[in-house]
């Protein structure tokens, strides 16, 4: 992410201009929390998709950066929420907010910075770019609310599994894409394809993140963590389709009934990967990917669509 550091430079200083003010609120307590938040903030990848969108499609305007500063408000507060529901002790190598201040706080504070984004945008008259995020976080619920209800009936559909990872993932990412360029640019072709790209992006960033439960680099969680949650994704469903009659009932009797035995999901990973599980995933994500690089290929040769590049191959090459 080199590149776009480095074009983004001066916009990544007014974004932390804007962050800062919005993650402020009326309370002591909250303002503490994403203080600490704020200084264990990740790389912030989705703001700097807004902020390289509104370059590729036009000139970049204060729109853009507050574009960029609710989609890392709504990215930190599902986070929070996230943190509760999977009872994690520690995000990005840190203490989790729950961990620290409790889940109720926690929930709290995570309400109140979704909420800050929305009331900042709307009282700017940002309606546009308020409109692209909340559909976005409608799908994002949505989501992850058939996954809840697929994995209680163990969905074993590639299609469906593209469907969940869609809404629940690469919804944000493309609204944020859309977002940026809505923010320079009024022609509706430029702000769709910038659009799909930022999807086909989000798409492969999703199952490079379910392919890290089948490997050995430290991610911040447990290998098998999806399979202890029945979750699953694209290395079993493929494995399941392809393995034999045998080895597809023990791995479904495994995830149904051993899913916290940790002999028993080393046994189901191993199957997977002998079965090509990962390297048909990988194939998939690859393929997602080069989607999105074609789709940047047609705005032309600039450093903006070579730092997209940089990032868009980051997304698929990371290691956590």
């Amino acid at each position: 992410m080199q590149l776009a550091k480095k074009i983004l430079t001066g916009d990544l200083t007014r974004f932390g201009q804007y962050l800062r003010e919005w993650m402020q609120g009326d309370s002591a307590l909250f303002n503490k929390i994403t203080d600490y938040i704020l200084r264990h903030s990740g790389k912030q990848v989705r703001p700097v998709f807004v902020l390289l969108s509104a370059h590729l499609a036009g000139e970049i305007t204060e729109q853009s950066y507050r574009a960029a500063v609710l989609v890392e408000l709504l990215h930190n507060a599902s986070l929070v929420h996230d943190d509760i529901v999977d009872d994690a002790a520690e995000r990005r190598g840190q203490a989790s907010v729950n961990a620290l201040w409790k889940s109720r706080t926690a929930v709290l504070v995570g309400d109140v910075m979704f909420s800050n984004g929305m009331l900042q945008s709307l009282s700017i008259g940002d309606h546009k770019i308020l409109k692209i995020f909340s559909d976005a976080i409608e799908e994002t619920i949505i989501g992850e609310l058939e996954q809840l209800t697929r994995s209680k009936k163990l969905n074993l559909n590639e299609d469906v599994y593209y469907t969940i990872i869609r809404q629940k993932t690469a919804a944000l990412l493309k609204a944020a894409c859309r977002a940026g360029a809505a923010s320079t640019t009024n022609d509706e072709s430029v702000i769709e394809k910038i659009a799909l790209f930022g999807e086909k992006v989000g798409m492969a960033f999703q199952i490079r993140d379910d392919l890290f439960d089948y490997g050995t680099e430290d991610v911040g969680k447990p290998v098998g963590n999806d399979i202890q949650e029945k979750k699953v994704t694209l290395p079993l469903i493929y494995t399941i389709a392809n393995c034999s009659p045998a080895q597809r009932k023990e791995l479904l009797y495994i995830i149904r009934h051993q899913n916290t035995n940790k002999e028993r999901i080393a046994y189901l990973i191993s199957v997977v990967k002998e079965c090509g599980g990962l390297e048909y995933a990988t194939e998939r994500m690859y393929a997602f990917r080069d989607e999105a690089l074609a789709i940047l290929d047609t705005f032309g040769n600039t450093a903006v669509k070579d730092a997209l590049e940089e990032i868009v191959r980051y997304t698929t090459d990371r290691k956590y």
